[in-house]
């Protein structure tokens, strides 16, 4: 997992990355843990999710819907419901969140939800310009 990086279902609980796997990929034996299971914690397979990541975006910032360009130490949430994503950004610790230009899009698979975050993530933060 990235430096800041937390990931929060729509009740707002931490789930793991990595919950119930070893590192060569076998699952372990089950542990009396309620609720240690991914799709248990993210509302099921289909229902809303999100993954969120601090970011300090590189020269230029973010552009978004609402107020356009925003700079600085950001938070960015990688949002999945009703079959798209939509990737927003906040100031880092602040209330409003502000819906990143272009990013909404379908998701077909809720499983990519993850790969889709890494990506937005890549290409987002970049701290050194």
């Amino acid at each position: 997992m990235l430096s800041g990086e937390r990931h929060v279902t729509a009740a707002g609980g931490g789930v793991p990355a990595a919950a119930g796997m070893t590192a060569d990929g076998a699952a372990e034996t089950p542990a009396a843990v309620p609720g240690a299971g991914m799709v248990a914690d993210s509302g099921g397979a289909a229902g809303p999710q999100s993954r969120t990541t601090d970011i300090v975006p590189g020269p230029g910032g973010v552009m978004t819907d609402e107020v356009g360009v925003v700079t600085g130490d950001l938070t960015l949430r990688t949002e999945y419901a009703d079959g798209k994503v939509t990737l927003r950004v906040q100031y880092k610790d602040a209330d409003e969140w502000y819906a990143v230009t272009g990013t909404s899009v379908a998701l077909a698979d809720p499983a990519g939800l993850d790969a889709v975050h890494g990506v937005a993530v890549g290409l987002l933060h970049r701290p050194e310009g």
